[in-house]
């Protein structure tokens, strides 16, 4: 089965924003065997065969590696959020923990995944049922062949969750952010009376 978003960041390229993605990905049984993010507007390619992944550019292929040195994290703040009351992606934001860690992004497109995986963001973080997703297949295909993290946001195993994505470029970087996601998901609880 073929995974296709022929534009992801509708609404940045309605306003002339061009921060935009195109994104494929080939699903055979339940393995993402190939996918790309395409940056139309960048003259770039994320790809992966499956084993690795790499960055096209300008006619050649750079293996991407994952790095958390920016500790730029972008956070999808566009609904619909399933987890919330228990989690809000706006209210990480405001975390006091988050800020003193990490530095918060939103591009509104799923090309952030991908330079998850080329080590230009720390981390990803979205709401959501991400299962057989045309706008998260190719990133964490991507994401996943490079080395980063990769779990919904209790830390499940993503193709089987239907709550929300975290990808990470290294294992402190994600274990931070669960941690944030836990506590804010237990505060909700405790304040609720649950």
């Amino acid at each position: 089965m073929w995974l296709v978003d022929p534009l992801c960041g509708t609404l940045n390229y309605a306003v002339g924003n061009m921060l935009v993605a195109v994104n494929a990905a080939l699903r055979i049984g339940s393995a993402t065997t190939v996918a790309a993010s395409a940056d139309p507007f960048a003259d770039e390619v994320f790809w992966t065969d499956g084993r690795s992944a790499y960055l096209r550019s300008d006619g050649t292929d750079q293996q991407l590696c994952p790095s958390a040195e920016s500790r730029l994290v972008e956070v999808n703040l566009d609904p619909p959020f399933q987890n919330a009351p228990g989690f809000s992606a706006a209210q990480l934001h405001a975390e006091t923990e988050f800020v003193e860690h990490f530095r918060a992004r939103v591009v509104s497109t799923t090309l952030a995944v991908a330079w998850v995986a080329a080590g230009r963001r720390a981390a990803y973080i979205t709401d959501g049922d991400l299962r057989e997703n045309v706008h998260f297949a190719s990133g964490i295909a991507l994401c996943r062949a490079a080395g980063c993290v990769v779990t919904g946001i209790a830390g499940q195993h993503v193709d089987t969750a239907a709550s929300g994505l975290v990808v990470a470029a290294d294992q402190q970087t994600h274990d931070a952010l669960l941690a944030l996601i836990r506590s804010q998901r237990s505060g909700r609880q405790l304040a609720s009376g649950i």
